[in-house]
């Protein structure tokens, strides 16, 4: 063995952030809270339906489930091992060497910096539509005022960003009220919508509920159920902000993965709930309400509210709540997507993966400074390009962070198989949930990624109020953004490696496997994990640079004893 010496990064829990800050029930809300239930179905329903599910939304929405399920379990057991603030970027890292590792992280933050564009938007509208709906007048036209929405946006973007530069537990506090807000708006929409249509009070085109929307089966995977299942992951996008927070949890090794399980069910049966609802009341023409008209997909409760609650007292009231519940799902979730972003850059920082300066932490709040400022800035920046460039590029964004999505969750799948490869078979417990289960969703985001892409490609594929088609360089808008944003990556990544290589040459953050830990304690069984991973014990470079001096290390697999100055068996 080589015993060349490097210059570790900080572990997990190391970086200066406040440990203990959020439970269980914390974790949950947070995560649940970063997907923007209102606000990711508002703005992704309609374009489901328009790729083609139809009536058969709800199997969408079933379907995209399961690759989140399986990821879930991916984080859980990588978290087990190594809870650290990187999560993607750490694992990646970990797994196949720095420059996956980077490009890992480099999708975590494209994603979030591309979809702050969108919920900016989202915001800034919808603060003109409550006040309207308050009685404030004139106002309410102003949210389709560009120049208005987008001033209002950008106040939305800083005032989230500093409430995140303030401290984990403020932004965990806010999270409840908001969480809650949106929660009981969208069980009261979905059962007022049923009770409408199985009344026989719907609409036309209103559609009676059926077991068989659940049921795939008749639509085509390439060109319908792999682009619409890119959309339907962003509604469930934003649970990893509970893993993301890791080393501020009571319980890092096991709390976190425990919420990002528990929130993607939750999820699960709000947006299966609520779909139904939509589909029903609505039904999926491509006129009037049908969830399929273009006119829709930016924005389906807008376009169904008031004719669902009606213009008695109790509707108006039900259309503020619901005007409420989607400017506080995107606030909420602007924050939420502040929160990982900021983390991860911190990480990256901390292992030299990026400028050092973003690993600062405030040493009252115990929150990232430079990354938390930054990731404001920079969000900025990109809704203000979109914006000049064309608003109607703005729809193009949902589909865009699909991609990105499907990459680094995919991702983090391979990761967790290939890190546990050789220990799978110590257990079926290990085969299955660290093995298969990763593994299988792997496999899925790639298939949806790669037929995704090549639909979003398509001159066609969106359009915008006028029919145009919404392109740049004669190709689809979706797909330009998202490689786009990939290939950028790969630009700053190269960049990087010249001016600081010592982070692609595995000297702050090692390749490695869990084949090697610190022998325990007479009468303990050995264990794996991760360095630096609270109780869990230590695992060892393959050169020995970590192994504490006097300290034995052993090969799990074959029962071999190691020491600085050889082996013994």
């Amino acid at each position: 063995m080589s015993t060349a010496a490097t210059t570790p990064g900080p572990g997990a829990g190391d970086k200066g952030l406040k440990t203990g800050a959020l439970g269980l029930v914390s974790s949950i809300v947070v995560g649940m809270s970063s997907t923007a239930p209102a606000y990711s179905l508002a703005a992704s329903l309609g374009f489901i339906v328009a790729a083609g599910a139809g009536i058969k939304s709800p199997a969408i929405v079933l379907l995209a489930f399961v690759p989140m399920y399986l990821i879930a379990v991916s984080y859980q057991e990588l978290n087990r091992a190594e809870p650290d603030c990187g999560t993607t970027f750490t694992w990646a890292s970990r797994a196949f060497g720095p420059k996956t590792g980077w490009l890992g992280g480099w999708g975590i933050i494209a994603a979030d910096v591309i979809v702050m564009a969108n919920l900016a938007q989202i915001a800034g509208t919808y603060t003109f539509t409550l006040l309207g709906e308050l009685g404030v007048a004139g106002v309410a036209d102003l949210g389709d005022n560009v120049v208005a929405s987008t001033t209002v946006g950008i106040l939305w973007i800083v005032l989230m960003t500093w409430i995140c530069y303030r401290g984990i537990e403020v932004s965990a506090r806010l999270q409840y009220g908001l969480l809650a807000i949106e929660v009981v708006v969208l069980v009261m929409f979905a059962v007022v919508a049923l009770t409408r249509v199985l009344s026989g009070d719907g609409v036309p085109g209103s559609l009676t509920p059926s077991l068989d929307w659940f049921n795939p089966v008749g639509l085509d995977f390439p060109t319908v159920i792999a682009p619409a299942i890119l959309t339907a992951i962003f509604i469930y996008w934003g649970w990893d902000t509970a893993v993301a927070l890791n080393e501020e949890s009571a319980d890092p090794g096991k709390t976190p993965g425990r919420a990002a399980i528990i929130s993607t069910f939750l999820l699960l049966g709000t947006y299966a709930l609520v779909t139904v609802a939509a589909v029903a009341f609505a039904g999926v023409g491509e006129t009037g309400m049908g969830l399929a008209n273009p006119e829709n997909s930016g924005d389906v409760f807008r376009a169904i509210g008031a004719t669902l609650f009606g213009d008695s007292l109790l509707g108006h009231i039900a259309l503020v709540l619901l005007a409420a519940s989607i400017l506080t799902s995107a606030s909420a979730c602007t924050q939420t997507t502040i929160l990982p972003t900021a983390r991860t850059a911190l990480s990256m920082a901390a292992y030299k993966a990026i400028p050092e300066k973003f690993a600062r932490i405030h040493p009252k709040f115990l929150t990232p400074t430079w990354s938390t400022i930054g990731m404001g800035i920079i969000s900025i920046a990109f809704y203000l390009l979109f914006t000049l460039i064309s608003p109607d590029l703005l729809g193009a964004l949902i589909g865009s962070v699909g991609l990105m999505i499907a990459f680094y969750y995919g991702l983090t799948g391979y990761a967790c198989f290939w890190f546990y490869r050789r220990t799978l078979l110590t257990s079926a417990r290990h085969f299955v949930m660290r093995g298969v289960i990763p593994l299988a969703g792997g496999l899925m985001l790639t298939a949806v990624f790669g037929f995704g892409l090549q639909q979003y490609a398509t001159v066609d594929w969106l359009l915008d109020a006028n029919g145009n088609n919404v392109t740049i360089f004669g190709i689809g808008a979706v797909a330009v953004v998202g490689v786009g944003a990939m290939l950028l990556g790969v630009v700053l990544m190269l960049v990087w490696m010249v001016r600081a290589p010592a982070f692609f040459r595995g000297k702050t953050l090692e390749k490695r496997a869990d084949d090697l830990v610190l022998l325990p304690a007479v009468g303990s069984a050995p264990m794996f994990g991760l360095p630096d991973s609270g109780l869990m014990p230590t695992v060892i470079a393959p050169d020995l640079s970590n192994l504490p001096p006097g300290e034995t290390a052993v090969d799990p697999a074959t029962g071999e004893r190691i020491t600085r100055s050889g082996a013994d068996s």
